[in-house]
């Protein structure tokens, strides 16, 4: 039987398993396929389209390196192509190692082909969707840090004896230093663009649909020869010191210690266990600081298994629950970055200009401004999904449905993440260059995060009692009159409109 793989744009590992399937390369015939029309579904990131099409690009030479025939199509849909190469090559069976993002599957799903189609399970990550259903199952909250310890054992890490290393589970509470006085942040590794990589570059510029940011320049690498690079310099230069100002922010620094590796590792250019086990070794050869090794594994093997894990589980309805009935629409400087508010201007204009931003950034500031104001929480999730290098329908869907916006009511995060200035100011230095004051809750100078936070608070009074973590905070609404609430609710209207 003559056998076809297709693999998609972020599958590029050599044991993905479709590819593990074949024995000899001279056995298969290989597909890798750009779709205009796949990524006119949202108005992407510039750097994203020439880092995922570049990465293909350089994955199908590597293919041809080790042997196999490689067929490459630039073309407006997956169909047609695919039904050109199938009847070409006389291809009875189409294997295709199972797409991560759920709308991928339904496209594969309603392909018509002149052969059978396969689907492999997705081994590019620690656990399966199976596997996760059958922890989840009869658990009453399906918190976090219960499937994290559930893997430390699982896979052996970071243990002892059975008991995690330094008789503690977490170390986050030593990962939240603000960022005072001078910080000696390493540069990151960047890369300058092959003649492949210009050539999608300018491919890109010329494209004639909607896309967001700039290419200024293009930093990013493009192989697993990159990312191995982008991963030891992580282990060895940034790691040491990546804990204690995890959770800091600081005009001018694009990237402080964070490894910059969820854009490789999101499309198979490095594997979670290399990643999670090169982070143990470094602990134990070097001495490290255990709370900057474990932070970061908790992140791999924690959240990001967790998420993929959550995506697969919920209910079909789970991208359109909106709890708090939020429905304003996003603002424009989301895409411009054209706003006073500086904590925003800042971390926007690095996004228009890299694709990135860290996880407090997203999550503190971005998400945090979406969720006070009551936008929308899918025209929220429909931003980060087109603006983030990393970002894809199952690493958003849970990080800005469930964790950013409390739109599952509670399902994934145990409290909403809403704060106000305050917060900001503590960790970062945003505020000290800003139009609005971050000392005032009224007023023309008074920071919109303040208000904004407020009227959230009062808003939803009803439903967030109920959350027990929220009564505390609640109980300051008791200190505020009548009419600075509704102050404060007309300066919260006025700004979103």
């Amino acid at each position: 039987m003559k056998t076809g793989i297709w693999i998609l744009g972020d599958q590029l590992h050599l044991k993905q398993a479709a590819l593990q399937t074949c024995n000899n390369p001279s056995d298969v015939e290989i597909i890798l396929i750009e779709s205009y029309s796949h990524i006119k579904q949202l108005r992407y990131h510039k750097q994203k389209l020439v880092f995922i099409w570049s990465s293909m690009r350089h994955f199908a030479e590597e293919l041809r390196q080790q042997g196999y025939s490689v067929t490459y199509e630039i073309t407006e849909d997956f169909q047609h192509p695919l039904e050109s190469w199938v009847k070409e090559n006389q291809i009875e069976q189409l294997q295709i190692m199972s797409p991560n993002d759920k709308p991928f599957l339904n496209t594969i799903e309603n392909l018509k082909l002149p052969c059978d189609i396969n689907l492999l399970p997705n081994n590019q990550f620690l656990w399966s969707s199976e596997e996760f259903s059958q922890w989840a199952e009869n658990r009453k909250r399906l918190l976090m840090e219960d499937f994290y310890r559930e893997g430390r054992k699982r896979l052996d890490i970071l243990m002892e004896s059975n008991k995690p290393i330094g008789g503690k589970w977490n170390f986050d509470k030593e990962n939240r230093k603000p960022p005072k006085g001078t910080l000696n942040t390493p540069e990151p590794l960047w890369f300058e663009p092959d003649n492949i990589t210009q050539e999608v570059i300018q491919q890109v510029n010329s494209l004639d649909i909607p896309t967001y940011g700039e290419i200024k320049e293009f930093r990013w690498g493009v192989n697993r020869t990159n990312a191995l690079e982008v991963l030891k310099y992580f282990i060895d230069i940034r790691l040491p010191d990546f804990g204690s100002y995890q959770d800091a922010m600081v005009t001018g620094e694009e990237t402080m210690w964070h490894a910059m590796l969820s854009p490789y590792i999101n499309i198979g250019l490095l594997q979670p266990l290399e990643i999670i086990q090169a982070a143990e070794a470094a602990y134990h050869e070097n001495q490290l600081a255990l709370n900057s090794v474990e932070g970061f594994i908790r992140q791999v093997l924690g959240w990001r298994e967790y998420m993929h894990g959550i995506y697969h589980h919920v209910d079909a309805d789970y991208p359109q629950q909106n709890w708090f009935e939020h429905n304003k629409p996003l603002p424009e400087f989301f895409w411009t970055g054209e706003t006073k508010m500086n904590c925003l201007h800042q971390i926007l204009t690095t996004v228009m200009d890299t694709g990135y931003a860290h996880h407090i950034q997203r999550l503190m500031v971005l998400n945090n401004f979406g969720l006070i104001a009551g936008i929308s929480p899918q025209e929220l999730e429909n931003w980060f999904h087109s603006a983030f290098i990393d970002a894809y329908d199952w690493v958003m869907q849970t990080n800005v449905i469930g964790m950013g916006q409390y739109a599952d009511g509670g399902l994934l995060a145990s409290k909403p993440y809403a704060a106000s200035a305050n917060y900001i100011n503590k960790m970062s230095d945003y505020c000290k260059n800003c139009f609005y004051k971050n000392s005032k809750r009224i007023g023309e100078e008074a920071c919109p995060f303040n208000f904004l936070y407020w009227d959230f608070l009062n808003r939803h009074r009803d439903k967030l009692k109920f959350q027990g973590r929220m009564n505390f905070i609640l109980r300051n609404l008791d200190k505020m009159s009548p009419e600075e609430l509704e102050t404060i609710h007309q300066q919260a209207e006025e700004i979103i409109e």
